[in-house]
């Protein structure tokens, strides 16, 4: 973890830029970072979708995330709607994978199938 001296030390304003990003130090019209991020994520993908159930962190509750889909983050967002009506239940996405309410292993694996994905079930 940074110490405070760094934590406190980076420009936060300039009268010559406005705001800038903390991390590559550049004016927030010019940053890349977020595309950047996006695509070393899509380059990280093998093209193997994994469905899987978790419930840690979660206080018991389960859900069903769906991670490894080859989509840009709004595509991404838009596929997560769709599962969701499919299920009907409630997600959301975060970092890259969506996160369906409850136990729909079966139906996200069928629904996945028929849009071409290659779908592998993860975990126990």
């Amino acid at each position: 973890m940074a110490s405070l001296r760094d934590q406190l030390g980076g420009l936060v304003y300039s009268t010559e830029h406005g705001k800038t990003c903390p991390i590559c130090r550049d004016a927030l019209e010019a940053c890349q970072c977020d595309e950047m991020s996006e695509q070393q994520r899509l380059a990280a993908l093998d093209g193997v979708v994994r469905i899987r159930r978790e419930t840690s962190g979660r206080k018991g509750k389960g859900v069903t995330t769906v991670s490894g889909i080859p989509l840009s983050s709004d595509d991404l967002k838009a596929l997560a709607k769709t599962l969701k009506k499919r299920c009907g239940t409630g997600g959301a996405v975060k970092e890259g994978i969506i996160e369906i309410q409850g136990d729909h292993r079966d139906t996200l694996r069928q629904e996945l199938l028929a849009l071409g994905y290659q779908v592998k079930f993860a975990g126990g």
